[in-house]
């Protein structure tokens, strides 16, 4: 009988090591992976940001906080491109509940839903450069090439037309308009996925005690979405610092640096003038800002919980 005992031990031991082995062994490669593609970079970046490293020469010189304070105070377009970056993001901030009342009409089933979800989703899976090209030709200020300055004249709006991507007025809005276009079906789809997953009964309930529609988003709704709009909202921080795409292909930034945006300064920053050092200073600040808002928005997130 001790033997017998003795036995089931050692297969139980035997099957823990096997265990653990295999364990080991399928998260050797993602560990690998994430410390050489994630990590080093990330620890080299914040060493060349305390360095005057042009990205050519082998040599460089540590010259502690000089990056950061040029970042902020010799560098003036930096607070321009931080200012169209926020403009992305409100914009985008501000549009949410459209995309969740988009989202809570194709939950319901309307007539013709399925087309329209596959449809909405169809600008997110669009290659970005090409979208760019495509909207560089309808907002071209000729009349010919032009679709949207044809289309305002045909409709006899001439006074609205303007030089949509050489105006410093309205460039912007353009271009911001071009990533709500891209952006916010995926944001639908999201929504509409959270939607789906709120029991049928809650809205039957809320009905029959009277509730219209609005008190069903705000009660009913929100409150069990709230982990989609968390990811939606961080997904919002990260786009709006991180824009590069749209402004890169469409208007290179201008006219001047009207359109840049902190991503489109920091490259141009690192590969047009060969300031890595300051450059890899301005990816620290833009890593550090998005984690702030990100914090922010959590702990407003939380309050709203409570």
């Amino acid at each position: 009988m001790f033997q017998i005992h003795l036995h089931m031990l050692k297969n139980r031991t035997s099957l823990k090591k096997q265990q653990y082995t295999v364990l080991i062994a399928f998260l050797f490669v993602p560990t690998i992976l994430l410390l050489l593609f994630v990590i080093f970079p990330l620890v080299k970046l914040f060493e060349y940001s305390f360095s005057d490293w042009n990205g050519i020469t082998k040599i460089y010189n540590y010259i502690g906080f000089d990056n950061f304070i040029k970042v902020f105070e010799g560098m003036p377009d930096v607070w321009l491109s931080l200012r169209n970056n926020a403009l992305y993001f409100f914009v985008h901030l501000f549009f949410i509940p459209v995309e969740i009342i988009v989202a809570y009409m194709l939950d319901k089933k309307i007539k013709g839903a399925g087309i329209f979800k596959k449809m909405i989703l169809l600008p997110f899976i669009i290659n970005g450069v090409a979208v760019s090209y495509m909207f560089s030709a309808f907002f071209a200020p000729g009349f010919v090439n032009g679709a949207l300055t044809m289309i305002l004249k045909s409709a006899g709006l001439d006074f609205l037309v303007r030089n949509w991507l050489s105006d410093k007025e309205v460039v912007n809005y353009s271009l911001v308009f071009v990533s709500l276009w891209r952006y916010s079906g995926f944001h639908v789809i999201l929504f509409l996925a959270g939607l789906q997953s709120i029991p049928g009964e809650l809205y039957e309930s809320a009905r029959m005690d009277g509730a219209n529609e609005f008190r069903i988003i705000y009660h009913i709704v929100l409150p069990n979405i709230i982990t989609v709009i968390e990811l939606v909202l961080f997904l919002n921080v990260r786009g709006a610092l991180q824009v590069f795409d749209i402004p890169f292909v469409m208007t290179n930034g201008g006219p001047g640096h009207a359109s840049s945006t902190f991503t489109f300064y920091t490259i141009e920053t690192a590969f047009k003038f060969n300031n890595i050092g300051t450059a890899a200073a301005m990816a620290v600040v833009l890593f550090l800002l998005i984690i702030i808002v990100s914090k922010i928005q959590d702990s407003l997130i939380k309050r709203r919980r409570a």
